[in-house]
């Protein structure tokens, strides 16, 4: 595998559960966001969300997020911005009956918010480029909408505001501590 991803065999998948069952899948799909194809990737990311991030969250939920924030940070992943995505959902998440998973889920997004400032302050060139050439990328002016770039960036911002914000009844306060 590599090194990205290559500290998935140190987890034992075989014992964690998802909303289906074993999460024994779970490092195939990740494998599948790293480096499908274009609809492999999609298909891969959207069972991810199905299986560990719609509510509730399961104990692999926690496991997964850092190889999440790997993907997210990785230049190559095709859908960076949707991984941060699935990244915001299982800040929203929760499971009243093990609310230890929910919390460890929680931290371990909250773990990331570095990797979430980074690839929200990062200006590709091209987009500089553009912005001092005065070349629109909107929709609205009838250019092709947001960049990939861009869309990394939002989803970026939105989950920063979304850590930064987070309240939920298992998660300590900011300024309390644990």
């Amino acid at each position: 595998m590599g090194t990205v991803l290559g500290a998935m065999r140190n987890v034992r998948w075989h014992e964690l559960q998802h909303a289906y069952g074993s999460a024994s899948q779970v490092p195939g799909v990740l494998s599948r966001i790293a480096w499908g194809d274009a609809p492999s990737s999609d298909e891969a990311l959207n069972d991810l969300e199905r299986w560990i991030g719609t509510p509730p969250v399961f104990d692999s939920t926690a496991a997964t997020v850092p190889f999440l924030w790997e993907l997210a940070a990785t230049d190559t992943v095709r859908d960076r911005a949707g991984v941060l995505d699935l990244l915001a959902t299982i800040l929203a998440a929760g499971n009243p009956e093990h609310p230890a998973w929910t919390r460890a889920a929680h931290e371990a997004v909250a773990e990331g918010r570095g990797t979430a400032a980074r690839l929200a302050g990062a200006v590709p060139d091209a987009r500089r480029a553009r912005r001092t050439s005065g070349t629109p990328d909107t929709p609205d002016s009838g250019g092709p909408g947001p960049s990939p770039a861009q869309a990394l960036r939002t989803a970026a911002t939105r989950l920063l505001a979304a850590i930064d914000g987070h309240t939920c009844p298992v998660c300590p306060a900011p300024g309390r501590g644990a």
